[in-house]
């Protein structure tokens, strides 16, 4: 593995380590991943989740952009929406309902 995707790899794994100390019923952003990083690289805690290996013990679905709209996935955005509720998160017209009360911020 050449240090570039070494480099990703580490990166990727500090990503879903975080993603999966988040609790149920609650949500973060990428951006709230990639500052618990250090980092400022959302883009690239997009592209962790959405080639998330550790699906659904690692719940990537609990992911979503800054202003509280679904973001991506790597499924169909049904099953995301199907987890969320699942999870006690209502989504209304593709935005986490109460998104403020949800969000979950790393310490």
């Amino acid at each position: 593995m050449n240090t570039t995707n070494k480099s990703k790899s580490m990166f990727f794994n500090q990503a879903w380590e975080l993603c999966a100390k988040l609790p149920k019923g609650k949500v973060t952003t990428y951006k709230e991943i990639a500052n618990a990083m250090g980092s400022r690289a959302y883009r690239a805690i997009g592209q962790a989740m959405h080639n998330n290996p550790h699906y659904p013990k690692v719940p990537c679905h609990r992911v979503v952009a800054s202003d509280g709209t679904l973001g991506g996935f790597a499924y169909p955005l049904k099953e995301k929406i199907a987890r969320l509720k699942k999870d006690g998160i209502e989504v209304k017209n593709g935005r986490i309902v109460d998104f403020e009360e949800r969000l979950h911020k790393f310490k």
